[in-house]
């Protein structure tokens, strides 16, 4: 009995923190600038002017209109859509044939990831004619359009029966039923919000991954304003919910060392 209380408290403290990280999320968000290009060029002079030149690091907020990268723009893997990320996974889904210790063939059915991909090419962000470039960093960012989600069967002939044979005589057995494809783009002109640390490394402005692992990186077609709401809801869900369940496995773990 006790041990279902720990696991209750457990579950808990996981909301619990849970909670405390969307609480740091909307921290993050509101101390944060939003700077423009010409404010970040013009910090960056002066980093420069310091002896700094390449060394520019600053913590802020850009938004703009997604924009292609000096490649150009993108064609997405599984559509050919227009776009300046992308992203797709392929899955199989499958039935699987084994034997348990008594000799009884089970079937089950299961789902694995054969593809996966993201555009390998950073984008833009363009606001008043002047861009800065995103470091995506293989992340998707969130509120993407989803271009397709289609299953298709698979084309192989059925040979059930000799896979369940098979499971009898020889063991585990997988057969194939179809293949789930996804995939995702950001378009050109889609609104964006990100939160990041724009350096000059590599020369021209960009935005990417803070080098502190510890601060959040956004990239968001919600609005500042849409994403804090957003954090504040589930912080307040999962601190109740997380502080509900401490309270009741304590509760159990009492009742079964005292009971």
């Amino acid at each position: 009995m006790w041990v279902i209380g720990v696991v209750v408290v457990l579950v808990g403290a996981g909301f619990l923190w849970s909670a405390v990280k969307a609480q740091r999320s909307v921290h993050a968000m509101l101390a944060a600038d939003t700077l423009s290009v010409p404010e970040l060029e013009d910090l960056r002079r002066t980093s420069d002017e310091l002896g700094a030149a390449g060394g520019f690091r600053k913590v802020c907020e850009v938004v703009g209109a997604a924009h292609p990268s000096p490649e150009g723009v993108l064609r997405s893997e599984l559509t050919g859509t227009e776009c300046v990320w992308h992203s797709h996974r392929v899955q199989r889904r499958y039935k699987h044939y084994d034997r348990d210790r008594d000799g009884n063939t089970r079937v089950s059915t299961r789902t694995e990831t054969v593809a996966e991909q993201t555009s390998a090419h950073g984008f833009a962000l363009i606001r008043d004619g002047l861009t800065i470039g995103v470091d995506h960093a293989g992340r998707r960012p969130d509120g993407v359009e989803q271009v397709t989600d289609r299953f298709e069967e698979s084309r192989e002939p059925s040979n059930g029966w000799a896979h369940v044979v098979g499971a009898l005589v020889g063991g585990d057995r997988d057969e194939t039923i179809g293949f789930q494809y996804t995939e995702w783009v950001l378009r050109p002109g889609t609104p964006m919000y990100v939160l990041g640390e724009v350096h000059d490394a590599v020369g021209p402005l960009i935005i990417a991954p803070p080098a502190d692992t510890e601060q959040p990186f956004v990239m968001s077609t919600s609005t500042e304003a849409q994403l804090t709401d957003a954090a504040r809801g589930k912080q307040r869900f999962r601190s109740r919910l997380g502080a509900a369940l401490v309270v009741v496995g304590i509760v159990v773990v009492v009742l079964a060392l005292v009971l």
